[in-house]
């Protein structure tokens, strides 16, 4: 089926057109760079996507990872592909050129690993932690830490994760039970188990640095007392280089049901204790750790690296439904079958079954979704660029306010919905959608992960309405407002977007009323009002993505008065029916919800739990 990863006029569309991104070529940042050289590195990552990781994508699913009770096996394409990533210097890119990086704008980067993830979401598991893990040691690690584990981690030869959950503690991490002993080399001994570990083992690289979440004897209680350590998996000698096993043993690989090539694992912390006076200089037993940053400060550390995943794992979530949308139209296109209900004579030809309207219907709603999430999640990325390299102080401070409102609706929307573009793909082709021989069925099964993956529906229902919303007097909820009645106030001149515009301010207010019924409700009684938290995230991301999808028509309808061709033609009026099928058929669907958040229906709440 289809080859293709995205779609190469969205992606110019969405940079260059819906965010505007070179005009970051006036920051002194990256007055360096030019629009050449950033798409010649969205080339590069297209090219390394295509030749490196989409093919492997179905065998690492069909042959997913082993461990023989000493070592973890991968498919050796896994290896290949991390080479390539790691060669291309992807894993460096955004770091300052004196740092050994590509000072590459956040926007161009997720743009890039878009492209990866698209062709291979698993595999792409492997940098996109390493990525992560290596920002939050530049942050917040001191500077030794840094020297240490930061070029390795930038070149390749080290990979990262995050070590957060474990087995009798999910998302509640206040209530975590690894432990740190300070030594006396300064360092700390780690003891305890973590699961769900992605990354936690594997044969790629000749050492892993886990981010853990841990607290030191004698610390507070709940999230004050949590510490952040950086365990590697092997301990560094004199010269810097891998050395000796630290004390932390995979107990085993989990079996999933999509990311297959990555490896899930349950992590033993200080299983056989260190000895005394051993290589590390330390004494006691457990695994070697070092503090990162200040004692108890770790959750608000890895919150960074948790921000950044959620975007990832929205804008993975958002490709992962793109691919399904481009095969599905490709299938729909080349596929004959059946005749209008106009044409009753079975001498005819039979017609594609793009020209059926109910498969319209589904290829629309795909592209409103995917399209609509891809967008989203750039837009996140652009706040998450302003927030560092913003001209003014203001400008940075309003980036940064908007994207921590914004963060649980880019992780939450797309992975629910982009997950239903998928069920819509395996719809389109009919009985080959859910067959192995065709792509589908394991787009859905990876694309399955993503609303558990860095929180649930509900978690970030309840970041949202129980904190997002009311930190600071409301100032970032008032902050979003302004920016959707700026978008308001322009397509309200043109005649194709009024109509539009007017829903989505009909939407805006009512979603301002039930957010201060529902602030009320939260002052009487706490657990009823937050026990709709996910209807409420639901409503809110439907307003914001149609504001996402406004905003991409405005562009479309004055692109459309200086048309150059035909292909640009049909590609703007396509965004200009995706917007109007999101706000006219989708948008509307928060009147329900809101009648049940407005007068604070808690039937559910209120189901005993012996009545199930």
């Amino acid at each position: 089926m289809s080859g293709q990863l995205l779609n190469e006029r969205d992606i110019e569309f969405l940079l260059y057109e819906f965010l505007d991104t070179e005009t970051l070529l006036q920051r002194p940042r990256y007055r360096e760079h030019s629009r050449e050289i950033f798409n010649a590195t969205l080339a590069t990552a297209r090219t390394v996507a295509q030749k490196y990781f989409a093919n492997h994508n179905a065998k690492g699913d069909a042959n997913e990872p082993r461990f023989d009770g000493d070592e973890v096996h991968l498919i050796e394409e896994t290896k290949r592909a991390w080479d390539a990533f790691a060669e291309a210097g992807f894993l460096a890119a955004h770091y300052d050129f004196d740092e050994g990086g590509l000072q590459l704008p956040e926007v161009i980067l997720r743009t890039c690993l878009a492209y990866i993830s698209a062709a291979n979401v698993a595999s792409a598991g492997y940098p996109f932690l390493t990525l992560g893990a290596a920002n939050l040691i530049h942050a917040f690690a001191d500077e030794k830490l840094k020297a240490q584990f930061l070029p390795p981690m930038m070149d390749g030869r080290f990979a990262g994760t995050m070590a957060l959950t474990e087995p009798d503690q999910g998302s509640s991490l206040a209530d975590i039970r690894t432990s740190a002993a300070p030594a006396a080399d300064g360092s700390y001994r780690i003891t305890g188990q973590k699961m769900f570990i992605s990354g936690g083992d594997q044969s790629l690289t000749e050492n892993i640095v886990h981010m853990v979440l841990a607290k030191i004897q004698g610390a507070p209680a709940g999230v004050k007392g949590i510490s952040l350590f950086l365990v590697p998996k092997f301990l560094l000698d004199e010269n810097g280089e891998p050395g000796r096993r630290n004390d932390v043993k995979l107990a085993g690989l989990l079996h999933k049901m999509g990311y297959r090539n990555t490896t899930s694992t349950v992590l033993n912390f200080g299983e056989e204790g260190v000895e005394e006076g051993g290589e590390d200089g330390g004494e006691g037993g457990g695994a070697v750790g070092y503090l990162v940053g200040e004692p108890h400060k770790g959750l608000s550390y890895m919150f960074q690296m948790m921000n950044e995943a959620r975007i990832g794992v929205g804008t993975g979530a958002a490709v992962l439904g793109y691919q399904g949308y481009n095969h599905s139209l490709q299938y729909a296109r080349e596929r004959p079958q059946g005749r209008l209900p106009s044409n009753r004579d079975p001498q005819t030809k039979q017609v594609p079954i793009i020209r059926h309207a109910d498969v319209r219907r589904m290829l629309l709603m795909q592209k409103a979704y995917v399209e609509g999430g891809l967008a989203l999640c750039l837009y996140a990325s652009s706040l998450f660029e302003d927030q560092r390299t913003a001209e003014t102080e203001a400008q940075r401070h309003s980036a940064a306010a908007l994207l921590d409102l914004l963060t649980p609706i880019v992780k939450s929307w797309p992975s629910k919905y982009c997950l239903k573009a998928n069920e819509l793909a395996i719809q389109v082709l009919g009985g080959s959608g859910y067959i192995r021989e065709f792509p589908l069925e394991q787009l859905y099964r990876d694309n399955r992960l993503n609303p558990i993956h860095e929180g649930t529906e509900a978690i970030h229902g309840l970041d949202l309405l129980g904190r997002k919303v009311p930190a600071h007097g409301m100032a970032s909820y008032r902050l979003l407002q302004e920016e959707i009645r700026h978008t308001l106030m322009a397509a309200r001149d043109s005649d194709t977007l009024a109509p539009l515009a007017a829903s989505l301010e009909s939407a805006l207010e009512k979603l301002d009323t039930t957010t201060l019924s529902l602030l009320g409700q939260m002052q009487r009684d706490i657990d009823r009002g937050l026990a709709n938290a996910t209807l409420y995230l639901d409503v809110f991301g439907r307003v914001l993505v149609s504001w996402i999808w406004l905003r991409q028509a405005l562009v479309a309808d004055a692109a459309l008065a200086n048309v150059a061709s035909e292909e640009d033609e049909s590609f703007y009026r396509g965004k200009l029916q995706a917007a109007r099928f999101y706000i006219e058929w989708e948008l509307p669907e928060i009147d329900a919800q809101i009648a049940l958040l407005a007068n604070g229906n808690s039937l559910p709440f209120e189901m005993d739990e012996d009545w199930f």
